[in-house]
């Protein structure tokens, strides 16, 4: 054996070089075979899938390199690293702890520190046999396996997810089972890949593209006549059945190809240099190409004007900035072109976005020359200067007829608006703090953002950020229906997390209840109560913002056979407690006694700790600290919650709220909802359930059998017991929030409860209502059979004429 001994710097040398080996051994891994995730492989920053053909890659990559900020994407080799999808538009990533994994229970998503993970897939059955695919069409694509491994189905895919690319294979439209609506939508800038101001859409009905800018629509391409045709060097292909109505392009061959939507409104194929549409020349004055005419077009624009990219030398006094990154460069064209005195227009910031605008009415050190800053610039059309005289004519002739007209009904209304115009100011005067709290609708302001502007110390949204935050109102978005209208989740541009309300134009609620929930909710401060953030008035359009709720409403897990298993007794002995804490707070601690009068397991909402947080304000009243009780005519509410005097007199107290309050106790106990209870052959509640269960001494009977793990049986039998001391029958015998709050944290109840309302003991022989007891609180009947059919058809007739339910 011979030995060489090795200096220090040569043994330090051959460790670098080892090291050195083993890095670029592992940096230079041959990625191009591997184009599947399979459960337990992650990709990060410096790996990437590449189909089996070798022409598209998933990876992670910059935009621009000014920031350490990445995004997962799909590229094309060999055309210029063409962008084909991108998984995080509008959330960029850190660079160096970006990572796409599958977990071994089938979860796909994207992680990064210090931020929210994007879950791309995750299902409610958890799959170790699954696999992400990146396919030689660019589709990446997550399949289950099935047993043998020669059939598949797919789970999800980002072919479903388009972002401002149709590829060969992608759709536009919209699927009728699922209700997925699949649309191109730009980006914001050149090397800022966010939602941008443009929509590419397929319109089913009339078999027609649409381009819209922030909603508006401004170009078609007209009915595509034939299922399958050619269109501006592309072959495209038209589907419609039960399932799905969807536009695609396709190719005969294997030649690269797809369609971008630009961040000017330009759709081009990409593969043929070609223009499919021209949305940028679209100004709302001219039809040609496709585009359509708005109504709102500003009085010192003429047709023809138009922008167009010139080079000038400015003086910095003929700038104006904009420095916000939430504008496209077809936001900034917009506010130019409703501006009469702004003459053109550039980006801000170097991925495009922001606005610089030029003035150049005073043509002082304006220079347009070669070399210059490149802006587009107005250029006005000429032709149009000879009609001018006669177009301020008619307008002058039009503006004096309108005068006058205007000046006769003023007369005509002046007499009738005097007669009232005394009485109404005074009353105003008097009552008004009497009309805040007890009238069902607040002050009919003409201008309402105003009013509130001046009662709240709220923000004020613009329709622009709401459509943004919300991604126009998608369906991905929407989280629910309610009797207000839907609610999206949306994400604001710091990357908060809100829920949208958004007032529906067929809700049985409207205006009135918008008001009263904004205008109360926003002077309403407890951590058992939902907090409002802002809200936003566009048009007839009414909206408010919410903070998000992690874990939606309280009824979610509650009345779900597997999901109720989440929620052990802890959990919702913590929601009890929290509820009356909330309610105690608006009876009893808040400026104005409230009365909530929609109290249900749906209008609780949970947060990211499961802690409970009571919302829906529309059907509140306020009351003054002298008030304790009044009536309505107009009786609103959910059917099984309501208490007896509300539902048949119209008389509500802070007691309604502890009635209901008792309902969603016991729902909460048993796990059932109190109206979709049925018994055999009896006409039993849960309420009544729960009452004879009692009275039999077994009421922890009525425990959720999906509470598998053994609860405090004292807690249970005290919340069974102080519901049913909530829904008696006569409002005095029920307890106050204050109350309720002792006996759940460390007393038991001193009194008995007694017969609850709304509880019926018949029993029905060969489909026949013998006789039915029904006790108030100050009489007993004995009614018959035709009695009970009688008045049975008497409160059918009342609801129809005057209830009004949620």
């Amino acid at each position: 054996m011979v030995c060489y001994k090795l200096g220090e710097s040569h043994f330090l040398l051959v460790l670098t070089c080892l090291w050195l080996w083993l890095w670029w051994s592992t940096r230079i891994h041959v990625i191009a075979a591997y184009h599947s995730l399979r459960p337990g492989d992650t990709l990060n920053s410096t790996t990437e899938l590449c189909s089996e053909n070798d022409k598209y890659c998933l990876g992670f990559s910059q935009f621009s390199s000014a920031h350490n900020s990445t995004y997962l994407r799909i590229y094309a080799k060999g055309k210029g690293d063409w962008n084909m999808w991108i998984g995080n538009r509008n959330q960029p990533l850190d660079m160096d702890s970006a990572v796409l994994s599958l977990s071994h229970s089938g979860v796909l998503k994207i992680e990064s520190k210090d931020m929210e993970p994007i879950i791309l897939y995750s299902s409610t059955q958890p799959s170790n046999n699954t696999v992400a695919t990146l396919m030689n069409t660019s589709n990446f694509v997550l399949q289950r396996l099935q047993p043998g491994g020669t059939e598949s189905t797919v789970l999800w895919q980002s072919f479903d997810y388009p972002t401002d690319k149709l590829l060969p294979g992608m759709k536009l439209g919209v699927n009728h089972k699922t209700g997925r609506n699949w649309s191109l939508v730009s980006s914001m800038g050149y090397a800022n890949p966010a939602l941008g101001a443009f929509r590419l859409e397929w319109e089913p009905r009339r078999r027609e593209l649409l381009i819209k800018q922030r909603g508006q629509l401004c170009w078609t391409s007209g009915e595509l006549g034939k299922n399958i045709g050619f269109m501006h060097n592309t072959h495209y292909m038209i589907v419609s059945n039960d399932d799905e109505s969807y536009f695609t392009i396709t190719t005969l061959n294997e030649e690269l190809t797809r369609w971008e939507l630009l961040k000017t409104g330009q759709l081009i194929n990409r593969n043929g240099d070609d223009n499919v549409a021209r949305a940028d020349m679209c100004y709302g004055y001219n039809t040609d190409g496709g585009c359509q005419k708005w109504e709102d077009i500003p009085f010192c624009r003429n047709p023809g004007d138009a922008f167009e990219l010139k080079e000038v030398y400015l003086n910095l006094n003929l700038k104006n900035f904009l420095a916000n990154s939430s504008y496209s460069p077809s936001d900034c064209r917009d506010t130019c072109w409703k501006n009469c005195s702004c003459d053109g227009f550039t980006d801000y910031y170097d991925d495009g976005t922001g606005c610089i605008f030029v003035y150049l009415n005073l043509t002082e050190g304006a220079d347009f020359a070669s070399g210059g800053e490149k802006f587009y610039i107005l250029v006005k059309n000429t032709h149009h200067k000879g009609t001018k005289k006669w177009i301020w004519i008619s307008i002058l002739i039009v503006a004096a007829l309108f005068s006058i007209c205007a000046f006769i009904l003023y007369l005509a209304l002046k007499k009738r608006k005097l007669r009232f115009e005394d009485k109404n100011r005074k009353e105003m005067e008097i009552n008004k703090m009497e009309d805040l709290a007890t009238s069902n609708r607040f002050y009919d302001a003409r201008d309402p953002e105003d009013e509130f502007k001046k009662r709240q110390d709220l923000k004020v949204f613009s329709y622009t950020s709401v459509l943004l935050a919300s991604n126009d109102f998608s369906t991905e978005n929407k989280l629910g229906q309610g009797g207000f209208g839907p609610v999206y989740k949306g994400i604001q541009p710091n990357g908060q997390e809100v829920a949208i309300k958004r007032l529906s134009k067929t809700s049985s609620q409207g205006t009135a209840e918008f008001k009263n929930e904004l205008m109360l909710i926003g002077e309403l401060q407890h951590m058992n109560l939902v907090q409002l953030l802002g809200y936003c008035i566009h048009g007839e359009e009414r909206i408010l913002i919410y903070e998000y709720m992690h874990n939606k409403s309280l009824d979610f897990y509650l009345f779900d056979g597997t999901r109720s298993k989440l929620l052990d007794w802890k959990k919702r002995f913590n929601i009890i407690e929290g509820i009356s804490q909330g309610l105690l707070y608006l009876h009893k601690y808040s400026r104005l006694k409230v009365i909530h009068r929609d109290l249900k397991a749906s209008n609780i909402l949970l947060d990211e700790n499961m802690n409970p947080k009571i919302s829906d304000f529309g059907l509140a009243r306020m009351f003054t600290r002298q008030e304790s009780t009044t009536n309505t005519s107009r009786i609103v509410g959910t059917y099984g919650y309501m208490s007896p005097e509300y539902a048949m007199e119209g008389v509500f107290s802070v007691k309604s709220d502890v009635y209901s309050f008792g309902v969603l106790l016991l729902e909460i106990v048993s796990g059932r909802r109190n109206t979709s209870f049925y018994d055999g052959d009896r006409f039993l509640n849960l309420i009544g359930h729960a009452w004879e269960l009692w009275n039999e001494g077994a009421c922890l009977k009525l425990i959720d059998p999906s509470l598998t793990e053994s609860p405090d049986l004292d807690e249970v039998q005290r919340c069974i017991h102080i519901g049913l001391l909530c829904v008696e029958q006569n409002a005095n015998n029920r307890p106050l929030m204050s109350q309720i709050i002792s006996m759940l944290s460390n007393k038991n109840p001193i009194t008995l409860p007694q017969r609850p309302a709304f509880y019926f003991g018949s029993e029905t022989f060969d489909g026949i209502i013998s006789s039915t007891e029904f006790c108030t609180d100050s009489t007993k009947a004995i009614t018959t059979s035709r009695e009970i059919e009688s008045s049975e058809h008497q409160w059918g007739e009342e609801a129809r004429n005057q209830l009004h339910f949620s």
